[in-house]
């Protein structure tokens, strides 16, 4: 039994306990294609992205996520897009890296509106290193080995509309359930429900309001859905200063409040910041979450310099 409770902990670490699996992320309007493909539809530009995320600061194996992200359209017409996505996540022990092809096909509705569907298709890298856990039995066999380099497939979908002012998605990251876990010699307990990749849903939409010439406020949400666990739903609101800068704020019911603030160094490139402060009781342990995040369009088209998109 002494044992159990360790192995449990780390399926927890690994999964974030029943409500969250997938990483989370604070500027997800910016960060659109980790968990939708069919986002890079809509773009009609080659763009890179940057994240890196330090949430529960201060808090012994709190998660650390990097995510860089490549799409551009292709095609005459550019009504497909090509992209790729890399997600680093690391646990306590456990580190996880997913390499994801993302793909997308637009149906053009108007010259601003365009109906995107997008797949992905990758692997999920796992290991996990049990020397950086506190093991009251040195000798225990459970954790005699570490896991390196165990692959997984990861096939996801979503579909995104947009026009030049708003945009909605839906999408499921990955469509497998795998088992990260042999637990076929752990007799007396079940631990299946922590050791599977649980299906996460996402819906997300925005809307940009032009106030005057200078100033765009933009309300978005993001709602996600996993099985077994209540339902997590982000509310923001941006303004945007003189296509300059990005003030914002969110929330996350149950969960945290955030502070959110971007700017448009040049015509190509925006860098965007965020914390959050936890409104659980992990708050008192921890120093609160940042999120630093880049993005750089390689743009062709003189409209698009002048009036970049808001989201």
């Amino acid at each position: 039994m002494k044992y159990y409770i360790l192995i449990l902990l780390v399926f927890m670490s690994i999964s974030l306990s029943f409500s969250q699996q997938d990483s989370q992320y604070t500027q997800y309007m910016y960060n659109t294609q980790v968990i939708n493909p069919g986002y890079i539809g809509s773009k009609d530009v080659l763009s890179f992205g940057l994240l890196y995320r330090s949430q529960w600061v201060g808090f012994d194996g709190a998660p650390e996520t990097g995510t860089f992200t490549l799409s551009s359209p292709i095609g005459e017409a550019k009504k497909m897009g090509l992209g790729l996505s890399i997600v680093n996540d690391q646990i306590g022990p456990s580190t996880e890296t997913n390499i994801v092809v993302d793909y997308a096909y637009a149906l053009m509705f108007s010259r601003v509106s365009k109906l995107s569907f997008g797949i992905k298709a990758g692997v999920n890298i796992l290991d996990v290193d049990y020397t950086k856990l506190n093991i009251y039995d040195t000798n225990d066999s459970q954790f005699s080995e570490n896991i390196n380099n165990k692959l997984y497939p990861q096939i996801g979908a979503g579909i995104f509309y947009n026009t030049d002012k708003m945009y909605v998605g839906l999408s499921v990251p990955n469509l497998l359930n795998s088992k990260h876990y042999n637990t076929d010699n752990i007799d007396d307990i079940n631990v299946d429900e922590f050791a599977i990749e649980r299906l996460h849903y996402f819906l997300i939409g925005g809307y940009v309001f032009d106030l005057n010439e200078n100033l765009k406020f933009k309300p978005a949400t993001m709602v996600k859905l996993v099985d077994g666990s209540p339902i997590q739903a982000d509310i923001s609101a941006n303004f945007l200063i003189n296509e300059k800068i990005t003030l914002g704020a969110a929330y996350r019911f149950d969960a945290a409040v955030t502070a959110m603030a971007g700017f448009q160094i040049t015509n190509r490139l925006f860098i965007g910041m965020g914390y959050d402060y936890q409104t659980t009781d992990i708050e008192t342990y921890s120093d609160g979450s940042y999120e630093v995040f880049i993005k750089f369009d390689v743009l062709k088209n003189v409209e698009r310099i002048l009036t970049p998109r808001f989201f």
